[in-house]
């Protein structure tokens, strides 16, 4: 095998994946055999358990213990609406959107003060690089299953004396960037966000439940005050498989 041609295992997932939505095998069908499907492919059995694996994964098939693999019910994937009203709700945000989802949306929050920042989320931040902040990692999930991660930046300049120094603890814990701001006396006005595709990384894939190198779509936003300091970045990842993100915005009427 040249060094240009794909492993065998990828070889073998993607026609199996085309096969599957050919339609080849309905929904709820028992697939051949791991060993019969590698005599068809003329490979190894350790390889078709890697092109399953992958397929696996993806969604596509289902393994159940000793009784074989089958097509899996496609995944659903739901829309995930981002909009100035969500930030109005007087509660978090994530969790709002996903109960107008009828899902239950919970986080895991670590939190890290004191962490100097880089000079790409010093420039967003307008602050100088190394000053202080506090950097936070989220895993939001959705009915106790990965939804998006979140790495979100605060400057310490603003925060560091106040109750709501660590976003996850204090009075306001749980509550989101906008309401915590608010206690302190600074109004959030403007958001902006920047989308952008990517690829996931091995950490983005473990923590997500999907592969390494699966599309998604990572989200640079920032939160700006009236007086047009950014008071807070973060960079949102969400997996491209499972959500479909689309923008509301609201058009004022002819005065």
């Amino acid at each position: 095998m040249g060094h240009d041609e794909p492993p065998q295992h990828q070889v073998v997932a993607n026609d199996l994946r085309r096969r599957l939505t050919s339609g080849e095998w309905e929904v709820g069908t028992k697939l051949p055999s791991r060993a019969q499907l590698a005599h068809e492919y003329a490979v190894g059995t350790n390889v078709m358990q890697k092109a399953q694996e992958r397929l696996i994964i993806e969604g596509l098939l289902e393994g159940r213990a000793g009784s074989g693999t089958y097509v899996a019910k496609p995944r659903e994937r739901r829309r995930m609406i981002r909009s100035r009203h969500r930030e109005r709700r007087g509660t978090s945000p994530f969790r709002t959107d996903m109960a107008e989802l009828g899902h239950t949306g919970t986080w895991e929050a670590h939190s890290q003060a004191r962490t100097p920042a880089p000079a790409d989320i010093a420039w967003r931040l307008g602050i100088d690089p190394g000053d202080l902040c506090v950097k936070t990692n989220y895993e939001f999930l959705a009915d106790s299953q990965p939804a998006q991660l979140s790495v979100s930046w605060e400057p310490m300049a603003i925060t560091g004396k106040t109750p709501i120094v660590l976003p996850e603890m204090g009075p306001l814990a749980g509550r989101g960037v906008v309401e915590r701001m608010r206690s302190i006396g600074i109004d959030i006005t403007t958001a902006l966000e920047v989308p952008r595709p990517a690829r996931a990384t091995q950490e983005q894939a473990n923590l997500l439940g999907i592969s390494i190198g699966d599309l998604v779509l990572v989200i640079e936003r920032t939160y700006y005050d009236t007086d047009g300091r950014a008071v807070e970045t973060a960079d949102i990842t969400v997996p491209d498989t499972r959500w479909e993100v689309a923008y509301e915005f609201g058009i004022e009427p002819p005065r």
